[in-house]
């Protein structure tokens, strides 16, 4: 059996981000690896320019969400005119200035970001090699008491509860994600999609997909793909 910390992602708006194509920020269904890598991080303290230890906390996460009915995607628009002599605000402590030409602030900047508007998604999370530091007690203590202030994907979706939700123990991930839903669900036949790692449970029906959600933290690009498995849970229910 293993020991599973289990977390809460609730939110009035909940980014899991994907792959920002210009000026458009897409989110995905499920919450990426790097995205709980850094929540992880930031609630210990780390810098982001500690690459060696994300990318070690990354590796080691054993991950999977199942979603709670309801929701919905909704798209904030964004735009603001900006001037040359404009200064952009940074994580990394120094203000961005601007580029370019005069023509380059004719029109205004606009901006694309979709959100998850009233999503409640529940993580099932493992460490693999447990014993190694941070163990799970250790990132459960973070998230209670975290060293700088916590969002869901970016910096407006902040939780509206506490993030730490218990523990439990099952044979694997999907095992771990059934259990929640066995456990939070209103009706036991009300079905709940999950996502877990391929190998980490089976369930006849469960789609098999490749997901690129792994970032390399030397870099800060995206690149790493792993195989996963999606279904409904719990596995007798039907949409």
């Amino acid at each position: 059996m293993q020991r599973f910390l289990t977390l809460r992602l609730a939110s009035p708006l909940i980014a899991f981000g994907g792959e920002t194509i210009d000026n458009l920020g897409v989110i995905r269904d499920f919450p990426a690896l790097s995205m709980l890598t850094g929540l992880i991080a930031n609630a210990l303290g780390w810098d982001r320019s500690e690459a060696e230890r994300h990318n070690r906390l990354q590796q080691r996460l054993r991950m999977g969400c199942v979603l709670a009915p309801g929701g919905e995607r909704v798209q904030d628009f964004q735009t603001a005119q900006l001037g040359k002599d404009d200064k952009g605000w940074t994580t990394w402590g120094a203000p961005e200035e601007r580029a370019g030409g005069a023509g380059t602030y004719a029109g205004p900047h606009l901006r694309y970001r979709d959100y998850h508007a009233d999503l409640c998604a529940w993580v099932a999370l493992a460490l693999q090699p447990a014993e190694e530091t941070p163990t799970l007690d250790d990132i459960a203590r973070a998230l209670d008491k975290p060293a700088r202030p916590l969002f869901i994907g970016r910096k407006p979706c902040l939780p509206t509860g506490r993030l730490v939700a218990g523990w439990l123990e099952a044979v694997d991930v999907r095992s771990a994600l059934e259990t929640i839903v066995t456990q939070q669900a209103a009706t036991p036949t009300t079905a709940w999609r999950a996502q877990w790692p391929d190998g980490e449970g089976e369930q006849p029906g469960a789609r098999l997909l490749d997901i690129c959600d792994e970032r390399n933290w030397d870099s800060g690009i995206h690149g790493g793909w792993r195989p996963v498995r999606q279904g409904l849970l719990p596995m007798e229910a039907k949409a």
